[in-house]
């Protein structure tokens, strides 16, 4: 009899843990920062030149420089006026928010850099594998993303628009739908 108390216990509490973990992965998901909306969420630099800092406030130390506005960050933390910050290489700090623009960019396949000469990120006339290749697009293009259907993304670079798939960017959560 005890042995049989004991396996039900432990599945009452892998149950139990099972429903925390489940309750809190949903929480996190639907998190939100001091401003309202939710964190993580994808957004772009607005302007030209971007001081990264370690901290949030202008007393503390320029990391890095931007020198590029529509490059594609994703804010992971609020306080106040400054947005904690990460890029597609991983590098994390904190950006006041005024240099932040709610337009939606996205990278093509960061993590194919250096891969090699010959590998592309196909842009195609239609959201289906089988369509038109509109264009061939090198990793770490930055692009302009109108909008995500959960699988691809329609987008645009360089006078050129089309679907990509959603999972060859990084701007763009797996299986996010918005326009």
């Amino acid at each position: 009899m005890r042995h049989v108390i004991s396996k039900f216990s432990f599945a009452l509490i892998a149950a139990f843990v099972g429903a925390v973990i489940t309750t809190s992965g949903a929480h996190a998901q639907a998190a939100k920062g001091a401003s309202g909306l939710p964190l993580p969420r994808f957004v772009s630099l607005k302007a030209k030149s971007v001081n990264l800092r370690i901290g949030p406030s202008v007393d503390y130390a320029v990391a890095f420089r931007y020198l590029r506005p529509g490059v594609p960050v994703e804010i992971i933390q609020e306080y106040d006026n400054w947005r904690r910050i990460r890029d597609a290489d991983g590098t994390e700090g904190w950006v006041n928010q005024a240099l932040l623009s709610g337009d939606r960019t996205a990278v093509t396949a960061p993590w194919m850099r250096g891969k090699g000469e010959g590998v592309f990120v196909n842009l195609r006339r239609e959201p289906q594998s089988t369509a038109a290749i509109v264009a061939r697009m090198e990793p770490g293009v930055v692009i302009r993303v109108g909008e995500c259907n959960g699988d691809w993304c329609h987008i645009e670079t360089q006078g050129v628009d089309g679907w990509i798939v959603q999972s060859e960017i990084w701007g763009a959560y797996p299986g996010e739908a918005f326009k």
